[in-house]
């Protein structure tokens, strides 16, 4: 079964990959603020109360409803014009290399869009731009970008340029693309002339919609036929096609009817009989907007592991529980996704069955009254029966639904789980690559995949750090294995990638503003494991810990050490704050009086990564630190490179003029260590004696501190 899932999420890692699916995916994330907002405003126009109905549409003469109808339409009223738009940016990104001027593809896109939809006819209105014409958005964007770069590459390799008017670079460039956007524009003129004449149609979206219209005229209104509705309408939906809206000539044509059926029955004294009603549809197949998709909400909030997919479940839940849902649809994403193909075409398929059975068999009483379809469930389904057997109905359904939806959000954690592994490993190996030119680049805000990954990594770390960060300890030895002295190194155990790079990890938390915070719990942590420590590695042994530049300058760090100071257990004696190199910070009258009151607690100063930068030797003049710890890039030149012998031998010598303690950090070999002996460092720290290991580690000091 396992070998089954990865192959499968193999396959649904290529597809996604494949660069169209990305574009129309890419462009529809890119529509996110749109449908949020239109969203929003659909529910507040279409609010099911009547007395809230009669305050936007009467007070101030409708001015409340006028303002959600504005943002509506400039939303959702021309949602295929934005979609249109996205989708040609994201391709072009994907496809078009830097001599392509993207703009055209995008105007190129809008003109055949604008053809396509028959905007141009004297019968012209809004739902020519609006989700009816979704169709024509994805094939006017990916199709008339396509062929636009086509013609731009072919018109570009003529060896002079297609038109120049000795205007500026933008001008011109802008001018390359005419002959480009005029062929492109031509092409798509011609298909849609040919599809005009041939079908006798208005336009090619008029084409499609008389299509899946005629696929109804065949056969009885019955059970069938609802369920082939049910079946495409998913299916559209699934491919970025709005199929409530495309169909919604066969809703009015074969089931709207039904509840006027129904209502004179009723009004005859005879029983409702007609099941296929747009209320039927509304209420018990669609619950929470094409797909069921309320069930996939409750999944997700519920079961998903994912921090990302439950906010987007939190976004999207105000709009969802009245049966909105194309934020859903289209930010988790539904569309194109093949691990929710399956449960987005069932479930629909399965309350369309149980709800006509329950109807047809009396158990659940036929709709005969009117409920708007952004009534939400629940409510809808007592509303629409008249009884508490629709509410029942409808909750049972949620059960059926949320179980079937659940092992596909567990599936879609696993995708998520496997890509941000690899992902994060690529990251990871691209930090390590350029660590010290991003030491200045905020990584949250690249321009680039790794700009994502690090803002995803960046809410863990706001999310569990402080509660799940350990500290392993490094020990360090003289020249004859006594055990002087642990260093506390920070390490953070994701729960899904595992050990993080340690450099990567404080870059991170220094942009996410919690350094501070962080620098106070490994404080407290030390305190507490020092007894254990002393125990372990011997009582007159020092207890070392990294501290940031800019806790140290900001008084953060000293705050929280007098803060300590006041309980009984606290001691600096056998504590060292080590500052690194890279983390340097002006030496000005107020650092220094913060590291003089380090020194009179007890602490002792250390400079790690010690060089011969000119910062670092401007701090020896200061007479502040106790300790430097000896870069480890030059430990590790110690047996191939005379320049790093030279650099160490002159770093000991000078430290020893100043009666400072030396260590060397990444000690791997007895000839480094002998090296080291023989130009007077005598501690040592690296793998040749142990890794850092955390506290509870089983195994023993070389030796105990004298």
């Amino acid at each position: 079964m396992k070998v089954f899932i990865r192959r499968f999420l193999n396959f649904s890692n290529r597809v996604q990959n494949v660069t169209v699916i990305r574009a129309i995916r890419n462009g529809l994330v890119t529509m996110i603020p749109v449908l949020i907002i239109g969203a929003f405003a659909l529910v507040l126009k279409s609010f099911p109360v009547p007395a809230y109905q009669d305050f936007i549409t009467n007070v101030w003469g409708g001015a409340f409803l006028n303002f959600f109808n504005f943002i509506y339409t400039a939303t959702f009223g021309v949602l295929s014009v934005y979609m249109t738009f996205c989708i040609s940016r994201a391709y072009a990104r994907l496809k078009v290399d830097q001599k392509i001027v993207t703009g055209g593809a995008i105007l190129s896109s809008l003109l055949a869009f604008f053809m396509l939809s028959g905007s141009f006819l004297p019968t012209f209105s809004l739902d020519n731009m609006g989700p009816k014409s979704m169709l024509v958005a994805l094939i006017a964007g990916l199709g008339a970008t396509a062929l636009y770069m086509f013609f731009f590459r072919l018109l570009a390799k003529r060896p002079r340029q297609i038109l120049s008017l000795g205007a500026d670079y933008d001008f011109n460039r802008m001018l390359s693309t005419i002959f480009p956007i005029l062929f492109t524009t031509l092409c798509f003129a011609l298909a849609n002339l040919v599809i005009v004449k041939a079908f006798n149609v208005d336009s090619f979206r008029d084409l499609y919609i008389k299509a899946m219209n005629a696929m109804f005229s065949v056969g009885e209104t019955g059970f069938f036929k609802g369920f082939f509705f049910v079946l495409l309408s998913s299916l559209l939906w699934f491919f970025g096609v709005h199929g409530s809206d495309a169909l919604e000539g066969v809703m009015q044509t074969y089931f709207a009817p039904g509840l006027e059926a129904n209502q004179a029955a009723v009004a005859a004294g005879a029983t409702p009989s007609v099941i296929l009603t747009k209320q039927f549809f509304d209420c018990f197949v669609l619950l929470g907007g094409c797909g069921a998709t309320i069930c996939l909400l409750i999944a997700i909030l519920a079961f998903s592991k994912s921090r990302a997919r439950r906010g987007l479940g939190f976004a999207a839940a105000p709009s969802m529980i009245f049966n909105i849902n194309e934020l859903m649809v289209f930010g988790l994403p539904i569309i194109f996704n093949p691990i929710m193909l399956i449960p987005f075409l069932l479930v629909p398929i399965i309350f369309y069955s149980v709800s006509y059975a329950a109807m047809a068999w009396g158990i659940v009483p036929v709709i005969a009254n009117s409920v708007e379809w952004t009534t939400p469930v629940l409510i809808g389904g007592y509303f629409s029966t008249g009884s508490w057997a629709g509410l029942l109905l409808q909750l049972v359904l949620i059960l059926i639904g949320v179980a079937i939806y659940f092992p596909f959000v567990r599936v879609l954690d696993k995708q998520s789980e496997m890509n941000l592994k690899t992902n994060f490993e690529e990251f990871t190996a691209y930090f390590m690559e350029h660590e010290r030119e991003l030491q200045n680049v905020r990584l949250a805000d690249m321009n680039n995949v790794y700009g994502g990954i690090a803002k995803e990594f960046t809410a863990d770390i706001r999310h569990d750090l402080l509660k799940k960060f350990k500290l392993y300890y490094q020990p360090q030895y003289n020249y004859v294995g006594e055990c002087v002295g642990v260093e506390a190194l920070l390490r953070f155990i994701h729960p899904v990638l595992g050990p993080t790079y340690p450099p990567l990890l404080i870059k991170l938390v220094n942009e996410c503003g919690l350094m501070e915070r962080l620098d106070e719990a490994i404080v407290l942590r030390i305190l507490e494991d020092r007894p254990a420590l002393l125990k372990k590695f011997g009582e007159g042994i020092k207890i070392s810990f990294n501290a940031t530049g800019t806790s140290v300058s900001n008084g953060s760090l000293l705050a929280t050490l007098r803060q300590l100071e006041k309980q009984e257990t606290f001691a600096g004696k056998n504590l060292c704050i080590e500052l690194t190199e890279q983390e340097a910070f002006s030496l000005n009258d107020q650092t220094r009086d913060i590291l003089a009151q380090f020194k009179q607690m007890g602490f002792r100063l250390a400079i790690d990564d010690f060089s011969m930068g000119q910062t670092t030797l401007h701090y020896l003049r200061e007479n502040i630190f106790d300790i430097i710890k000896i870069d480890g890039s030059l430990v590790k030149g110690l047996t191939h490179s005379d320049n790093s012998r030279e650099i160490v031998s002159s770093l000991v010598e000078l430290a020893d003029s100043l009666a400072l303690s030396v260590i060397a950090e990444f000690v791997e070999s007895e000839e480094e260590k002998e090296m080291l002996h023989q130009m007077g460092c005598d501690i040592y720290q690296g793998y040749l004696y142990s890794p850092a290991v955390p506290l509870e580690d089983p195994k023993p000091a070389l030796a105990t501190a004298a």
